[in-house]
Protein backbone atom coordinates (compact mmCIF):
# COMPACT_ATOMS: atom_id res chain seq x y z
CA UNK A 1 0.00 0.00 0.00
CA UNK A 2 1.84 3.03 -1.14
CA UNK A 3 2.41 6.07 1.38
CA UNK A 4 0.75 9.29 0.83
CA UNK A 5 2.51 12.09 -0.21
CA UNK A 6 5.16 14.28 1.67
CA UNK A 7 3.43 16.63 4.21
CA UNK A 8 0.06 15.92 2.50
CA UNK A 9 -1.53 14.87 6.38
CA UNK A 10 -3.21 17.56 8.44
CA UNK A 11 -1.33 19.87 10.01
CA UNK A 12 -1.62 23.15 12.52
CA UNK A 13 0.34 25.90 13.71
CA UNK A 14 1.70 25.20 17.07
CA UNK A 15 1.01 27.38 20.00
CA UNK A 16 4.10 27.54 22.07
CA UNK A 17 4.93 30.33 24.73
CA UNK A 18 8.63 30.65 24.76
CA UNK A 19 10.71 31.01 26.43
CA UNK A 20 8.70 29.50 28.83
CA UNK A 21 4.79 29.40 30.35
CA UNK A 22 3.45 30.48 33.59
CA UNK A 23 2.41 28.73 36.43
CA UNK A 24 -1.37 27.34 35.37
CA UNK A 25 -0.67 27.15 32.21
CA UNK A 26 0.03 23.82 31.14
CA UNK A 27 -0.39 22.69 27.08
CA UNK A 28 0.55 19.46 24.82
CA UNK A 29 1.99 20.03 21.16
CA UNK A 30 2.34 17.12 18.75
CA UNK A 31 5.60 17.30 17.21
CA UNK A 32 5.16 14.03 15.65
CA UNK A 33 5.12 10.38 16.12
CA UNK A 34 6.47 9.94 19.78
CA UNK A 35 8.02 13.33 19.98
CA UNK A 36 6.09 15.79 22.42
CA UNK A 37 6.44 18.69 23.75
CA UNK A 38 4.50 19.54 27.10
CA UNK A 39 4.32 23.50 28.54
CA UNK A 40 4.03 22.37 32.26
CA UNK A 41 3.82 25.70 33.76
CA UNK A 42 7.62 27.13 33.41
CA UNK A 43 8.62 23.43 33.31
CA UNK A 44 9.08 22.73 29.06
CA UNK A 45 9.31 18.63 28.42
CA UNK A 46 10.21 16.68 25.23
CA UNK A 47 9.63 12.97 24.97
CA UNK A 48 11.59 10.99 22.96
CA UNK A 49 12.45 13.51 20.63
CA UNK A 50 13.34 12.92 16.84
CA UNK A 51 13.91 15.57 14.38
CA UNK A 52 15.94 13.65 11.99
CA UNK A 53 14.57 12.83 8.22
CA UNK A 54 14.99 9.18 8.66
CA UNK A 55 14.22 6.76 11.74
CA UNK A 56 17.79 4.86 10.94
CA UNK A 57 21.11 5.34 12.35
CA UNK A 58 21.58 6.06 8.53
CA UNK A 59 20.38 9.11 6.73
CA UNK A 60 20.27 7.79 3.51
CA UNK A 61 18.47 4.54 4.07
CA UNK A 62 15.75 3.33 5.95
CA UNK A 63 12.03 4.67 7.00
CA UNK A 64 11.89 8.37 5.92
CA UNK A 65 9.32 10.85 7.58
CA UNK A 66 5.96 11.46 6.23
CA UNK A 67 5.52 14.69 7.96
CA UNK A 68 8.49 17.42 8.76
CA UNK A 69 8.76 18.00 12.29
CA UNK A 70 5.91 20.10 12.81
CA UNK A 71 7.92 22.27 15.53
CA UNK A 72 11.12 23.85 13.97
CA UNK A 73 14.19 22.79 16.25
CA UNK A 74 15.00 26.50 16.30
CA UNK A 75 11.80 27.28 17.61
CA UNK A 76 11.88 25.20 21.01
CA UNK A 77 11.71 26.63 24.02
CA UNK A 78 14.29 26.34 26.81
CA UNK A 79 14.07 22.91 27.68
CA UNK A 80 13.84 21.52 31.07
CA UNK A 81 13.66 17.60 30.96
CA UNK A 82 13.66 15.00 28.13
CA UNK A 83 12.02 11.69 29.03
CA UNK A 84 13.33 8.71 26.96
CA UNK A 85 11.48 5.41 26.31
CA UNK A 86 14.03 3.35 24.87
CA UNK A 87 16.56 3.10 22.27
CA UNK A 88 15.05 2.28 19.16
CA UNK A 89 16.41 5.08 16.45
CA UNK A 90 12.19 6.28 16.33
CA UNK A 91 12.31 7.17 19.56
CA UNK A 92 15.98 8.00 20.30
CA UNK A 93 17.76 9.88 17.56
CA UNK A 94 21.21 10.20 17.77
CA UNK A 95 21.72 13.55 15.54
CA UNK A 96 18.51 15.06 17.57
CA UNK A 97 20.30 14.10 21.37
CA UNK A 98 23.41 15.81 19.96
CA UNK A 99 21.61 18.87 18.80
CA UNK A 100 19.70 19.36 21.97
CA UNK A 101 22.36 18.12 24.39
CA UNK A 102 23.99 21.27 22.83
CA UNK A 103 21.66 23.61 22.40
CA UNK A 104 20.11 22.82 26.45
CA UNK A 105 23.51 22.02 28.23
CA UNK A 106 21.24 22.46 31.54
CA UNK A 107 18.46 19.40 30.55
CA UNK A 108 17.57 16.33 32.58
CA UNK A 109 17.54 13.70 30.92
CA UNK A 110 16.01 10.08 31.91
CA UNK A 111 16.11 6.99 30.72
CA UNK A 112 15.80 3.36 31.59
CA UNK A 113 18.26 0.77 32.32
CA UNK A 114 21.58 1.17 30.34
CA UNK A 115 21.07 4.01 28.43
CA UNK A 116 23.84 6.40 29.96
CA UNK A 117 26.61 5.27 28.16
CA UNK A 118 25.60 5.82 25.30
CA UNK A 119 23.63 9.18 25.67
CA UNK A 120 27.13 10.55 27.60
CA UNK A 121 28.48 10.00 23.90
CA UNK A 122 26.12 11.93 22.43
CA UNK A 123 27.02 14.63 24.53
CA UNK A 124 24.59 14.74 27.65
CA UNK A 125 26.26 15.59 30.86
CA UNK A 126 24.08 14.05 33.40
CA UNK A 127 21.83 11.44 32.13
CA UNK A 128 19.51 9.60 34.74
CA UNK A 129 18.56 6.31 34.67
CA UNK A 130 15.72 4.58 36.40
CA UNK A 131 14.33 0.80 36.75
CA UNK A 132 10.36 0.63 36.37
CA UNK A 133 8.65 1.90 39.31
CA UNK A 134 11.91 3.92 40.09
CA UNK A 135 11.26 7.74 40.97
CA UNK A 136 13.15 11.40 39.98
CA UNK A 137 12.03 13.80 42.33
CA UNK A 138 13.74 18.00 42.25
CA UNK A 139 12.05 20.93 43.68
CA UNK A 140 10.05 21.35 40.34
CA UNK A 141 9.25 18.40 39.21
CA UNK A 142 8.75 14.11 40.03
CA UNK A 143 8.85 11.62 37.21
CA UNK A 144 8.67 7.53 37.85
CA UNK A 145 9.54 5.41 35.26
CA UNK A 146 7.05 2.52 34.89
CA UNK A 147 6.82 -0.53 32.96
CA UNK A 148 6.45 -1.39 28.94
CA UNK A 149 6.23 -4.12 26.97
CA UNK A 150 8.58 -4.03 24.06
CA UNK A 151 12.32 -4.40 22.78
CA UNK A 152 15.69 -2.53 22.74
CA UNK A 153 18.22 -2.59 19.91
CA UNK A 154 20.46 -0.16 18.27
CA UNK A 155 22.23 -2.89 16.21
CA UNK A 156 23.00 -6.31 15.61
CA UNK A 157 23.48 -8.63 18.90
CA UNK A 158 22.21 -5.81 21.62
CA UNK A 159 18.62 -6.82 21.64
CA UNK A 160 17.35 -6.22 25.34
CA UNK A 161 20.56 -5.03 26.66
CA UNK A 162 18.58 -2.06 27.50
CA UNK A 163 15.15 -1.12 29.23
CA UNK A 164 12.25 -0.03 27.63
CA UNK A 165 9.94 2.00 29.83
CA UNK A 166 6.76 4.82 30.29
CA UNK A 167 7.36 7.66 32.19
CA UNK A 168 4.64 9.19 34.77
CA UNK A 169 5.91 12.99 35.22
CA UNK A 170 4.38 15.30 37.79
CA UNK A 171 4.58 19.42 37.81
CA UNK A 172 2.69 22.53 38.22
CA UNK A 173 -0.61 20.02 40.10
CA UNK A 174 -0.84 18.00 36.78
CA UNK A 175 0.38 14.51 36.27
CA UNK A 176 0.92 12.86 32.85
CA UNK A 177 1.25 9.34 31.28
CA UNK A 178 3.50 9.22 28.86
CA UNK A 179 3.34 5.36 27.25
CA UNK A 180 6.49 5.37 25.07
CA UNK A 181 6.68 2.17 22.34
CA UNK A 182 4.48 -0.69 23.79
CA UNK A 183 2.13 -3.51 23.60
CA UNK A 184 -0.84 -4.28 25.41
CA UNK A 185 0.61 -5.68 29.04
CA UNK A 186 -1.08 -6.65 32.67
CA UNK A 187 0.81 -3.61 34.61
CA UNK A 188 -1.42 -1.16 33.35
CA UNK A 189 -3.75 -1.97 36.32
CA UNK A 190 -0.61 -0.93 38.34
CA UNK A 191 0.42 1.95 36.36
CA UNK A 192 -3.40 3.41 36.92
CA UNK A 193 -3.42 2.25 40.88
CA UNK A 194 0.02 3.53 41.74
CA UNK A 195 0.81 6.56 40.02
CA UNK A 196 -2.54 8.30 39.08
CA UNK A 197 -4.86 9.90 38.35
CA UNK A 198 -3.42 11.11 35.59
CA UNK A 199 -4.48 14.89 33.93
CA UNK A 200 -3.72 13.26 30.20
CA UNK A 201 -2.63 9.95 29.19
CA UNK A 202 -0.85 9.59 26.17
CA UNK A 203 -0.66 6.20 24.35
CA UNK A 204 0.90 4.71 21.26
CA UNK A 205 -2.15 3.43 18.55
CA UNK A 206 -0.01 2.92 14.82
CA UNK A 207 2.71 0.32 13.37
CA UNK A 208 0.82 -2.82 14.13
CA UNK A 209 0.45 -4.78 11.06
CA UNK A 210 1.10 -7.52 10.65
CA UNK A 211 -0.97 -8.09 13.87
CA UNK A 212 1.30 -12.18 13.99
CA UNK A 213 4.36 -9.89 14.47
CA UNK A 214 3.72 -7.13 15.82
CA UNK A 215 0.99 -7.84 18.46
CA UNK A 216 4.00 -8.27 21.65
CA UNK A 217 5.19 -5.14 21.04
CA UNK A 218 2.95 -2.29 19.80
CA UNK A 219 -0.45 -1.28 20.36
CA UNK A 220 -3.11 -1.67 17.80
CA UNK A 221 -6.61 1.10 18.26
CA UNK A 222 -7.98 -1.56 20.45
CA UNK A 223 -4.94 -2.37 22.32
CA UNK A 224 -5.04 1.43 22.90
CA UNK A 225 -8.63 1.76 24.27
CA UNK A 226 -8.21 -1.22 26.09
CA UNK A 227 -4.92 0.07 28.16
CA UNK A 228 -6.63 3.46 28.55
CA UNK A 229 -9.67 1.81 29.90
CA UNK A 230 -8.13 0.08 32.61
CA UNK A 231 -5.57 3.11 33.58
CA UNK A 232 -7.92 5.24 33.94
CA UNK A 233 -10.78 3.05 35.61
CA UNK A 234 -7.51 2.11 38.41
CA UNK A 235 -7.21 5.96 39.00
CA UNK A 236 -10.73 7.11 38.75
CA UNK A 237 -10.78 9.70 36.45
CA UNK A 238 -11.06 9.72 32.62
CA UNK A 239 -8.62 12.11 30.97
CA UNK A 240 -7.99 13.17 27.45
CA UNK A 241 -5.88 10.00 25.99
CA UNK A 242 -3.55 11.67 22.88
CA UNK A 243 -2.98 9.09 20.44
CA UNK A 244 0.91 8.53 19.11
CA UNK A 245 2.97 6.51 17.10
CA UNK A 246 1.09 7.01 13.92
CA UNK A 247 1.26 9.36 10.62
CA UNK A 248 5.12 10.71 10.66
CA UNK A 249 7.25 7.26 9.98
CA UNK A 250 5.73 4.78 7.39
CA UNK A 251 7.00 1.72 10.00
CA UNK A 252 4.66 -0.91 9.65
CA UNK A 253 2.01 -2.38 6.75
CA UNK A 254 -1.47 -0.96 7.85
CA UNK A 255 -2.52 2.57 5.58
CA UNK A 256 -0.97 5.63 7.06
CA UNK A 257 -4.64 7.05 7.44
CA UNK A 258 -6.13 3.59 9.34
CA UNK A 259 -4.90 4.14 13.17
CA UNK A 260 -6.66 7.58 13.95
CA UNK A 261 -10.08 6.39 11.96
CA UNK A 262 -9.74 3.22 13.57
CA UNK A 263 -9.06 4.66 17.15
CA UNK A 264 -11.77 6.79 16.86
CA UNK A 265 -14.46 4.11 15.97
CA UNK A 266 -13.54 2.03 19.14
CA UNK A 267 -13.33 4.78 21.49
CA UNK A 268 -16.92 6.00 20.42
CA UNK A 269 -17.48 1.99 20.46
CA UNK A 270 -16.37 2.03 24.37
CA UNK A 271 -18.66 4.84 25.01
CA UNK A 272 -15.73 7.71 25.70
CA UNK A 273 -16.46 11.30 24.49
CA UNK A 274 -14.47 12.31 21.71
CA UNK A 275 -13.56 15.25 23.56
CA UNK A 276 -11.50 12.61 25.00
CA UNK A 277 -10.24 11.30 22.12
CA UNK A 278 -6.89 13.66 21.48
CA UNK A 279 -5.88 12.63 18.03
CA UNK A 280 -3.89 15.46 17.02
CA UNK A 281 -3.37 16.79 13.54
CA UNK A 282 1.08 17.58 13.31
CA UNK A 283 1.90 20.99 15.15
CA UNK A 284 -1.97 20.88 17.28
CA UNK A 285 -1.76 22.41 20.61
CA UNK A 286 -4.32 21.82 23.21
CA UNK A 287 -4.39 22.79 26.72
CA UNK A 288 -4.63 20.65 29.40
CA UNK A 289 -7.26 20.80 32.63
CA UNK A 290 -5.10 20.20 35.56
CA UNK A 291 -6.87 19.42 38.96
CA UNK A 292 -3.87 21.31 40.63
CA UNK A 293 -2.88 18.38 43.08
CA UNK A 294 0.50 18.95 45.13
CA UNK A 295 3.50 17.75 42.77
CA UNK A 296 4.84 14.78 45.08
CA UNK A 297 8.63 16.35 44.43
Amino acid sequence: MPSPPRDSLPKRTPAIVTPRAESGHRSVTWVGHSTVLLQLGSLNVLTDPVWSERASPLQWIGPPRLMTAAVDFDALPAIDVVLLSHNHYDHLDAATVRRLAARFPKAAWLCPLGLIPLLKRLGVKDPVERDWWQSVATPVFAATCAPAQHFSARGFGDRNDTLCCSWVIETDGVRIYFGGDTGLHPEFGDIGSRLGPFDLVMLPIGAYEPRWFMRTVHCNPEDAVAAYRVLSAASGVAPPCLALHWGTFRLTDEAVEEPPARFAQRWREAGYPDSTNWTFAHGETRRIEGNDRPTSA
